[in-house]
């Protein structure tokens, strides 16, 4: 990473932290579909490594006590987003890992959008605060939807 990206990173918010580990995600897959047409075995195995890292730290990120059903939704994604990246892989599936960007993308434009929108920031950040305070718990990524179909009615009206 460069200073360049390392001080933009310094001052983004939780939910642009986690829009960027999409993007690490997407960068990630890219390069392994790459490397299939390639032929080139330890470039595509560097860089699924690299993304299935990036999963595993989001899937330990994930706080259910907070998140109820949305961290549950966001688990399995993670777990059959890893299982379709170890199975192109383990295929040398361009097909498969172009699949897999193409869904973990549809989650980052959701993840995205919200980080976007100054009310639907504010509306995030005050639902954290009040479950910090009710549960004593520490803030995370989990709080906020996945998709925009799952964010309450009264914050999409």
């Amino acid at each position: 990473m460069n200073l360049y990206q390392q001080r933009a990173l310094e001052g983004a918010s939780g939910v642009e932290l986690t829009v960027a580990l999409y993007d690490g995600i997407i960068r990630f897959m890219r390069e392994a579909a790459a490397s299939v047409d390639q032929d080139d075995v330890s470039a595509r195995r560097r860089a699924v490594k690299r993304a299935m890292h990036i999963l595993i730290h989001l899937q330990a990120t994930l706080r259910m006590d907070i998140g109820g059903q949305l961290a549950e939704t966001l688990a399995e994604f993670y777990a059959a987003t890893f299982a379709l990246m170890l199975q192109a892989s383990t295929e040398c599936s361009k097909e498969k890992f172009e699949k897999a960007v193409t869904h973990v993308w549809v989650v980052r434009e959701a993840w995205r959008k919200v980080a976007a929108d100054p009310y639907l920031a504010e509306k995030t950040a005050a639902e954290m605060r009040r479950l910090e305070q009710s549960a004593a718990v520490k803030p995370c990524h989990t709080s906020i939807p996945d998709h925009p179909r799952d964010l309450p009615s009264a914050w999409t009206a």
